[in-house]
């Protein structure tokens, strides 16, 4: 059969500029979230900092009450020679970037060249869960800025003619769950299923999963059927084992966000607790996943003691996964080889559009290759490409029913 139209559950968008300039509170414009074009470079090696610099290159830098992002290339390499990211990263502003990263329209246009029908999108300068907002002291600010966001990923970005193509995914203020949930069933009332939160909230210096901090979240999120979204690097972490290591082994060990997740979300009690709450883990991969489930099944089951579960859990952390817990692949063929470990119906595609690892404008083939590389027959193609993001985010709500 002729491959379905991919259904991407992992992309991103560059804000544009006046999202905040122009969405703030007329009294808290002056001290809004702004992009600024400066000379700069960054610094010698794949870690190097960005520093300004009157003789270099143009480049865009968000600004915000101290903390400055600058657009490194890794944000947006859609439709650019990979190999010229390698190595030092030049300076990068949003007139050398494809339109479609921050812009609506363009994105659509790129949607379609790249056999996909709908996608959801992270944010860029918020970072992925919210913590640039969630490190700004100034709460109403910060709160005002998470709100704004919210408001215009769903009216705008997710609006108009992104309806039922642009999937809305909304952020939380992260400092206060009760004002989390509040803010997950306001986005909900609008029309947003989706919210980002992080891999561990105990490296943002927040309580972890395993208190019950976060239960008034937990509930407005099973309540409203949010689904929560845990990207890889929404702990402000990435995996790295030496300073002088090359980027390869950073990037073939990005996982590991998702394993730690995914042990947290399957030991704290916190699927038993809310017994229809879904979460899915982005850009994780899931090759990795029967391996883990295998180790805490064998100590639930064995040495339950032992592993401290007597009293979290009263079945084996496996049985919180069908139905519940999604992982999320770009170019994973081992994992779903091993799908029947997994199980199919928990295993979503995404693009990745528009970052350095993104498969577009050839994620058709990619997925082609996947499916013949695994074997999968035509109902479980269909599942990876969109059947199992149509169930898992509830995407009837948005006219996608097949």
């Amino acid at each position: 059969m002729d491959l379905p139209l991919i259904i991407s559950v992992d992309d991103h968008v560059l804000e544009p500029a006046d999202l905040w300039t122009a969405g703030l509170p007329g009294h808290l414009r002056d001290r809004a979230p702004r992009l600024e074009r400066v000379r700069g470079r960054y610094g010698v090696g794949a870690r190097g900092g960005f520093e300004l610099d009157d003789t270099a290159d143009w480049a865009d830098v968000w600004r915000f009450e101290g903390y400055e992002m600058s657009i490194i290339p890794g944000f947006a390499a859609a439709g650019m020679d990979l190999d010229q990211l390698g190595g030092d990263w030049h300076p990068m502003t949003y007139d050398e970037m494809r339109p479609g990263c921050w812009r609506q329209a363009d994105r659509l246009a790129d949607l379609d060249v790249n056999h996909t029908e709908a996608s959801l999108a992270f944010p860029t300068f918020p970072r992925f869960c919210g913590q640039t907002f969630l490190e700004q002291p100034d709460r109403d600010l910060g709160l005002a800025c998470v709100q704004t966001y919210n408001d215009w990923m769903i009216d705008e970005w997710c609006g108009g003619d992104g309806a039922g193509r642009l999937i809305p995914l909304t952020l939380v203020p992260l400092w206060d769950p009760v004002l989390a949930a509040a803010e997950v069933r306001r986005c909900a009332a609008k029309g947003s299923f989706a919210v980002a939160f992080s891999e561990n909230p105990t490296r943002l210096r927040l309580p972890s999963i395993h208190t019950t901090h976060w239960d008034p979240f937990f509930a407005a999120c099973e309540d409203t059927e949010t689904v929560v979204n845990l990207h890889i690097g929404s702990s402000s972490t990435f995996p790295m084992t030496s300073i002088d290591a090359p980027r390869a082994v950073s990037l073939a060990l990005t996982y590991q966000g998702a394993s730690h997740a995914l042990a947290d979300w399957l030991t704290s009690g916190v699927m038993e607790r809310f017994a229809r709450l879904r979460m899915a883990l982005s850009e994780g991969q899931v090759g990795w996943i029967p391996f883990i489930v295998e180790r805490l099944d064998s100590v639930w089951h064995e040495r339950p003691r032992y592993g401290d579960l007597d009293d979290r859990l009263t079945r084996p952390p496996s049985s919180s996964i069908p139905g519940r817990i999604y992982g999320c692949v770009f170019d994973d063929v081992i994992g779903l080889q091993i799908r029947d470990r997994i199980g199919i119906e928990q295993i979503m595609f995404e693009t990745d559009y528009p970052h350095g690892d993104s498969t577009w404008p050839n994620s058709k083939a990619v997925l082609q290759r996947l499916v013949d590389e695994a074997g999968l027959d035509d109902h479980e193609t269909y599942l990876l490409a969109r059947g199992n993001a149509i169930e898992c985010y509830g995407l009837s709500r948005f006219g996608i029913t097949a």
